[in-house]
């Protein structure tokens, strides 16, 4: 009977170490995925010829509007991308190797692309998943330029609206393209738009991309202190937040 114990405490003992290696295996193989997963992502943030997207496009965006590059704003890393981004490395006394990495994503100015590069073990935020950085960078300097005296929440409402007119047909379909809508906000035409976003900036663009929205589907807003338009002053008031009227 002690023998048939025996035996039976020994198997028992053989399954449980059998199945904490199984488990151990699942657990670094999950690890290692994600380690995988996110190398993936920091790679494919430094651009060079052959990358494509939204990251290419702001950094040919950026060389184009300073004189670096003259093709088309494509999202394609081509030949003439590369030759602008040398130029542009060779201008700022950066290493002329027509790769966007670090250094030439801090000197054009990228700073969320740089911060995904300078913090690789930080987990890419799940913020904005459908946008780029660059949208991202855009949306906040946009918060700041129009409402950095505001509160956080005045802030994202800022924020809100501009995803509200992404979202409708009335307006255009990307952030840029609403952002840089011809008279649509004061401070794309008196160039506070080029200011640097502050942290709480970038902070409000991520709750305003993900999806809070204080002003309940807005698409208007105004100071009506400053204000001189006839026509904002008819539209519905649907919030009031801080020193400005949100409006459908």
């Amino acid at each position: 009977m002690k023998k048939f114990l025996a035996i039976g405490a020994l198997t028992l003992a053989l399954s449980a170490t059998a199945a904490a290696g199984i488990a151990a295996t699942s657990i670094s193989r999950t690890q290692d995925a994600a380690d995988t997963a996110l190398t993936a992502v920091v790679n494919a943030a430094v651009l060079r010829q052959g990358s494509t997207g939204g990251e290419v496009k702001e950094v040919q965006r950026r060389l184009k509007q300073w004189g670096y590059y003259s093709g088309a704003v494509d999202g394609i890393f081509g030949s003439g991308t590369k030759k602008a981004v040398i130029a542009f490395q060779k201008k700022n006394g950066l290493t002329a190797d027509g790769i966007v990495g670090k250094a030439t994503y801090r000197a054009l100015g990228m700073n969320d692309s740089y911060n995904a590069l300078n913090t690789p073990n930080k987990k890419p935020s799940s913020s904005s998943s459908n946008y780029t950085s660059s949208d991202l960078y855009l949306m906040a300097k946009a918060i700041y330029a129009e409402g950095r005296g505001e509160s956080y929440t005045g802030q994202v409402a800022i924020g809100a609206v501009i995803m509200n007119r992404v979202r409708s047909s009335s307006f255009p379909n990307t952030i840029a393209g609403v952002i840089y809508q011809k008279g649509a906000f004061t401070a794309v035409a008196d160039g506070q738009i080029n200011l640097e976003p502050n942290q709480t900036a970038y902070d409000a663009a991520r709750d305003a991309m993900n999806g809070w929205d204080p002003t309940y589907g807005c698409l208007y807003y105004y100071n009506p202190a400053v204000a001189t338009s006839a026509w904002i002053f008819n539209r519905q008031t649907v919030t009031v937040i801080g020193k400005h009227v949100f409006a459908i």
